[in-house]
């Protein structure tokens, strides 16, 4: 017997302390789903030290928990706290799991770490699938290569969990783009639970702030972002190395440092936008969806969030995707650029200046991504706003209750896979 709260709650999972991704990603879909549902409430953990710089709907808001960021070796150190590393995910997972027992959600949405990073949340999720919470995994259209993705989710033990404790896995894609668990040795009882939702379309607030274009900037100028900032030392490098050139483009280019880069790099590269007329530089922006919407063009490493903005504001753009330590940048805008949404340059060519100078020149003349057909490309907030009131609809299941087949799926893709894209 399924019962219906009058008051529903949504929790989402984001794990990462570092980078913008997972926050932003988390943030979009918890801001369409108060907007589709009117009693609605969501509430966001996260571990992002600037959380709290970007605003939230009513009716959203988000626990931060402590930080901790992953170094080269791929272990974990906290990021402000002197504690050891134990001590940090022991602290996060007990937050978690109180957060959790308290706020009694209806839906627990967990965002790309099965698990939670370190296995933080495994216990979280066994409590409220006791509880009869719907228990929903949310992947990007890549993960990584197959060849790196295998051995991880071994490892992690990941297979089991999404046989056992998961009720769908919502894929923010679509599988004639890229289906995520590719080659991955799946049962068929977990590749039924998959939903590919479409895109994360992307909108201007409806009141937001003036873009802040620097003084003496004008329109039109190629925008150059590197998300969170953290690994875009590269591209800041070459871009300003090609307006540096000889064969420098004509059109201004504004660069986004993004919040994480490294103080030391920031300055460098300060001191060189300085000396060229033609290129500006901020830190960082909350509000990027409107800078995106004024720029001419995207200059970008190709994250799933900026894919996602590229496709909404329908901007030509160049993608130099990140090749380490994960290749989902360079899986995805290689495959884009098959598509026609998007042109690629590897990093290798990248860091030659006259071939990036003339990347960026040929971007005023190249097609738009809304002129390539694919059906349900951005439909993205919309299925996920239909899934979770289907599930809102049906109430939470009794603790044992086998996961039932739902209906109301819109279309079947290839195989197993199911889409709601239309």
């Amino acid at each position: 017997m399924a019962t219906v709260t009058q008051r529903p709650r949504v929790l989402i999972y984001s794990h990462d302390s570092f980078g913008l991704g997972h926050l932003r990603r988390c943030r979009a879909i918890a801001h369409a789903m108060v907007g589709a549902v009117d009693n609605l409430t969501v509430l966001i953990l996260s571990g992002s030290p600037i959380i709290g710089s970007f605003d939230f709907r009513a009716r959203v808001d988000f626990v931060r928990v402590p930080g901790v960021i992953k170094l080269r070796n791929g272990e974990y150190t906290s990021l402000n706290l002197l504690l050891d590393t134990d001590q940090t995910m022991a602290m996060r997972a007990s937050i978690i799991q109180h957060t959790a027992d308290i706020f009694d959600p209806d839906i627990f949405l967990i965002d790309k770490e099965p698990l939670g990073l370190r296995g933080e949340v495994r216990e979280t999720i066994e409590m409220l699938k006791a509880r009869g919470t719907r228990i929903i995994l949310g992947l990007r259209d890549v993960m990584d290569d197959p060849v790196l993705l295998k051995p991880e989710w071994r490892r992690k033990k990941v297979v089991p969990a999404l046989r056992d404790l998961y009720d769908e896995i919502w894929v923010y894609g679509l599988p004639q783009v890229h289906d995520p668990l590719a080659e991955i040795d799946m049962p068929q009882s977990v590749r039924r639970k998959m939903v590919y939702t479409g895109y994360l379309e992307r909108t201007v607030p409806p009141m937001p702030p003036a873009a802040p274009l620097p003084d003496g900037m004008s329109k039109p100028f190629v925008l150059v972002t590197t998300g969170g900032g953290g690994d875009g030392e590269a591209l800041v490098d070459w871009v300003l190395k090609a307006y540096e050139s000889p064969m420098a483009p004509e059109i201004p280019a504004l660069i986004v440092f993004g919040p994480f880069m490294q103080p030391e790099a920031k300055a460098d590269f300060q001191e060189r936008v300085e000396r060229l007329k033609n290129v500006s530089a901020i830190t960082f922006d909350a509000h990027m969806e409107a800078l995106m919407s004024a720029a001419s063009g995207i200059v970008a490493m190709g994250g799933y969030n900026t894919f996602c903005e590229i496709l909404s504001f329908d901007k030509p753009a160049l993608i130099v995707p990140r090749q380490v330590p994960r290749r989902e940048q360079l899986i995805r805008a290689s495959r884009a650029q098959e598509l026609g949404l998007v042109a690629m340059l590897t990093e290798e060519k990248a860091a030659v200046p006259d071939a990036m100078a003339t990347a960026i020149r040929h971007l005023m003349q190249q097609r738009r991504p809304s002129q390539v057909v694919v059906p349900g490309l951005l439909d993205g907030l919309e299925n996920v706003n239909r899934l979770v009131q289907m599930h809102l609809a049906e109430g939470r299941e009794a603790p044992g209750t086998p996961h039932a087949v739902r209906q109301g799926r819109l279309t079947v893709a290839a195989g197993d896979k199911r889409s709601t894209a239309r």
